[in-house]
């Protein structure tokens, strides 16, 4: 069992970046070629295909060669269904922050309205 873990921890490497995650987010949509993800990245071609080569490698993608045009997409859709349920995790947690965040600022408002009160 231990070996899953390895191997999941592994993985979880691949989408501690942030350009990793975003050529994902775009493949979501479908096969993709290079020339496409380099425009909606701005990545160099050489820079992308060190990102490709690294989600190749642990199974996140799939590629297709057409000519001279290489085509990628995602390997399953389980794999976008963990990044999405990730987004969702990390909005209800930016959600929540903004909440406490309001709850503060309205406490200290209401603090500093008592102040001014008592100094009258």
């Amino acid at each position: 069992m231990e070996e899953i873990y390895e191997l999941q921890a592994d993985v979880c490497k691949i989408f501690a970046n942030a350009k990793r995650l975003e050529i994902i987010n775009i493949l979501k949509n479908g096969e993709t070629s290079a020339n496409e993800l380099i425009e909606k990245t701005s990545l160099s071609k050489a820079n992308l295909s060190q990102h490709m080569a690294v989600l190749k490698a642990k199974g996140v993608i799939l590629t297709r060669r057409e000519g001279v045009n290489m085509y990628y997409r995602i390997a399953s859709p389980k794999i976008i269904q963990a990044c999405n349920l990730m987004r969702e995790v990390l909005a209800e947690q930016i959600q929540e922050k903004g909440r406490i965040v309001s709850i503060l600022t309205s406490a200290q408002n209401k603090s500093h309205g008592s102040i001014i009160k008592k100094k009258k």
